[in-house]
């Protein structure tokens, strides 16, 4: 059985947080809310969460993974990014956009694309997303909360709950969310690449 925490969407209680990130380092997994609907992670390098959100998730390992990160001061641990790019990533960020980019040797190699070595990087808004990250003190690895045949993400913590309360460690309901998902921007090869129109302006990538 999972646990379940009422989280203030404005003001994060400091007590529930730090609860939430001790069950993150113990190896769990947990469900929280971020500015596109829910999402689901855990830590970078724990083989078996990963593992375990894949199966949740119905996910292979081909899956386009994303390192939800406190700010832009990660981005060169875990991504390369050029002078260009990162003007972009500069003048977008924080906000509802996940970014690809090619991933360091920081970065584990099941989280990569198998082909392209690359990973997603996003900064969300989302107050309690951010708090989670400030008192982890690193990136969470995390994929949007989509289940079944859906195509949007999650956004009842209720209903998340009746699905997920014996398969997750914890969920934190922040409050319902939108179910739109993030924008793509490929950022990889250079020029800006839209995968996925989403809750970001698109307009800031159309040269």
């Amino acid at each position: 059985m999972s646990q379940y925490f009422e989280v203030h969407p404005m003001n994060p209680q400091k007590r529930l947080i730090q609860q939430a990130v001790d069950i993150i380092r113990q190896g769990g997994i947990v469900v929280y809310p971020t500015d596109s609907g829910y999402a689901i992670g855990c830590q970078i390098g724990d083989k078996k969460a990963v593992d375990r959100i894949c199966q949740i998730r119905d996910i292979d390992k081909e899956h386009n993974f994303t390192l939800m990160c406190r700010d832009l001061s990660e981005l060169s641990t875990y991504a390369r990014v050029d002078n260009d790019a990162f003007r972009l990533l500069k003048n977008n960020t924080p906000g509802p956009y996940t970014f690809i980019l090619k991933g360091t040797k920081e970065v584990p190699k099941r989280l990569l694309n198998p082909k392209r070595k690359t990973i997603g990087i996003r900064v969300p808004t989302n107050r309690i997303a951010l708090a989670i990250l400030e008192e982890l003190n690193e990136p969470l690895m995390s994929t949007s909360l989509i289940l079944g045949n859906n195509e949007l993400a999650e956004s009842d913590p209720e209903a998340i709950r009746e699905q997920l309360e014996k398969r997750v460690d914890l969920i934190v309901d922040g409050g319902h969310k939108g179910e739109e998902p993030t924008t793509v921007v490929d950022l990889s090869e250079g020029a800006p690449v839209v995968i996925r129109g989403g809750s970001g302006d698109t307009q800031p990538f159309e040269f």
